[in-house]
């Protein structure tokens, strides 16, 4: 962080990183990658039934509108002129949807976080419709399996089930965005010309987009029943989108856009085949690039965009590992159990005994996610005995996060071919050195933490000071800044590290199968609409073979 400077410096680059948990706008020098200063707003997540997730997007944006201000001035206060911040780019908490009024520039519903499963009955009454009920029907069109996880069964949820989404829909007044464009929208003007736009990481993760032609696939939203007029127009993750409306930096140009683990894969400078990096926040994600050809995994992982910087520039592919609960069980250890005060208190607790003493918990709330796309899993505890105590189940609960990444990592090795050899980190879990010890020993292999962490902001900036017309941040690996990090390595031997990795295991195997759904329906807006795709066959047979014929399309 910058202390005080005194007159003109470099050009500056913002960066709005809105997760999950919290809303941060961060400024960085352009020609250094040094961090200046930033700010951040813990976000509320709203819990209304089990399992479902919300959060409400006006209180998003205006805790960007919050941090921008409040950066800008601890930047006055460092004698820093905020005429220097030449872009800001926005990264993101992926597949989080909105649906708003376009004429009134109001949010028609709360946001469905990316955790959330009320979907589970849609997914259910969608795989009927597949031959094979095969949730990997599509994938070779979007790199995805139908799952709660993704925007587009969010969608179809907020169509079926609220009144003033569909009626916004009928009167061709509604528009839909992950939160990336929702802000950029809202940043550009809102209802007095905001932009409706996207880049190419966030589209990829709707599962209404198609990754080969880089475009809205018209039979993916004709199977899921969403209308292509509410949709944002697709842009690449570097160029300029529009101009801030409002605030203290009205007149800069948003020019960067990813999704928030793309943006770690950028920050962490991965542009090589074959780097690859682990982002610890809320979720976990593991991400390796695979080049300018998406590689289709065979072991549970998810082939997603990485990046497209400018408009001319080459796509690149990456394979995900996505873990879904990472950071919350350590907020949920905090929030809902009370053993803790805080985040760091939880580190403080496992290390005081430094072992699990048998303790395995896997922290299925959301169901599990890669390897096992499981979504009737729920979190389990066990192994209990007279002798636990909340300080080995604060160590269980960090255990828990390195098991599912050594998960993920294993199928990352098996679809790459290339065991890594060391693991790069970034996210704000990498502040526990427990955690990262942990790490190391689970996977046997050593884990390097950049020593400026804000890789996932950073990602976003480059982005942006990059983008043409903007230009000022080069890209080229010969200006890149020398990254110090530290360094953890593998302390325990391979036999125990195994040994607990095989019991963990035998954990995740009890917690399958706990769950059966039912169909939900939201009793404040229980009036259902049609599904124009059914109304199409008059019989299974006749709708049967209409789709035996569409998969051709999705085969070659």
């Amino acid at each position: 962080m910058a202390e005080a400077w005194g007159g003109a410096m470099g050009p500056l680059v913002g960066a709005i990183d809105q997760g999950t948990s919290s809303t941060r706008f961060l400024v960085f020098n352009a020609k250094t990658a040094e961090l200046l200063s930033y700010h951040q707003v813990e976000i509320q997540q709203k819990f209304p039934k089990e399992g479902w997730v919300e959060q409400d997007p006006k209180e998003i944006l205006q805790s960007v509108y919050e941090c921008v201000e409040k950066t800008c001035e601890k930047l006055k206060q460092l004698n820093v002129d905020i005429a220097s911040i030449k872009a800001v780019g926005v990264c993101n908490q992926r597949e989080t949807t909105v649906v708003w009024d376009k004429r009134t520039g109001e949010p028609l519903y709360n946001a469905l976080v990316w955790l959330d499963l009320r979907t589970q009955s849609t997914v259910e009454r969608l795989l009927k419709k597949i031959p094979g009920h095969n949730k990997s029907f599509f994938k070779n069109k979007t790199g995805l399996p139908l799952s709660t996880y993704f925007s587009a069964v969010k969608l179809c949820w907020l169509l079926d089930n609220v009144k003033e989404v569909r009626q916004a829909v009928q009167e061709r007044r509604a528009l839909f965005g992950t939160i990336d464009t929702w802000l950029i929208w809202s940043l550009t003007g809102g209802k007095n010309g905001g932009v409706h736009c996207t880049d190419v990481t966030n589209a990829s993760r709707t599962m209404l987009f198609n990754i080969h032609s880089l475009e809205w696939d018209t039979e993916l939203c004709k199977f899921f029943g969403i209308p292509m007029e509410i949709l944002p127009k697709v842009r690449s993750s570097s160029e300029i989108y529009g101009l801030m409306s409002s605030g203290a930096l009205t007149g800069v140009p948003i020019s960067g856009c990813l999704g928030d683990q793309s943006a770690a894969l950028v920050g962490q400078m991965c542009f090589k085949d074959g780097q690859a990096k682990n982002t610890y926040g809320t979720g976990c994600f593991l991400l390796c690039n695979t080049g300018q050809k998406p590689a289709i995994s065979e072991h549970g992982l998810l082939t997603t965009v990485a990046y497209k910087m400018g408009r001319d520039k080459p796509v690149y592919y990456a394979l995900e590992g996505s873990v879904a609960i990472a950071g919350a069980v350590v907020r949920w250890l905090r929030d809902n159990l009370g053993i803790a005060k805080s985040s760091s208190e939880v580190e403080k607790l496992a290390a005081e005994v430094g072992t699990s003493y048998g303790c395995y918990f896997v922290p299925a709330f959301s169901g599990l996610y890669a390897p096992y796309w499981e979504p009737s899993a729920r979190g389990i505890i066990c192994g209990l005995t007279q002798f636990t105590n909340k300080n080995h189940i604060a160590f269980a609960a960090l255990e828990a996060v390195c098991f599912q990444t050594r998960e993920i990592l294993d199928a990352m090795n098996k679809d790459c071919g290339i065991p890594l050899r060391q693991l790069q980190v970034d996210g704000g879990m990498t502040n526990n050195k427990i955690l990262m010890q942990l790490q190391a020993d689970i996977l046997c292999i050593p884990v390097v933490k950049p020593s400026m962490p804000e890789t996932t902001a950073l990602g976003a900036a480059m982005a942006a000071g990059a983008a043409e017309g903007v230009g000022v941040w080069s890209l080229n690996p010969a200006d890149f800044t020398a990254v110090t990090s530290e360094r953890f390595e593998p302390q325990i031997n391979p036999e125990e590290s195994e040994y607990r990795y095989t019991r963990w295991k035998k954990a995740v195997q009890k917690s399958m199968g706990w769950e059966t759904t039912e169909p939900q329906v939201d009793a404040a807006h229980n009036e259902r609409r049609p599904r124009p795709i059914e109304q199409e066959f008059e019989t299974e047979e006749e709708q049967n073979l209409c789709f035996l014929f569409w998969a051709s399309g999705f085969s070659s």
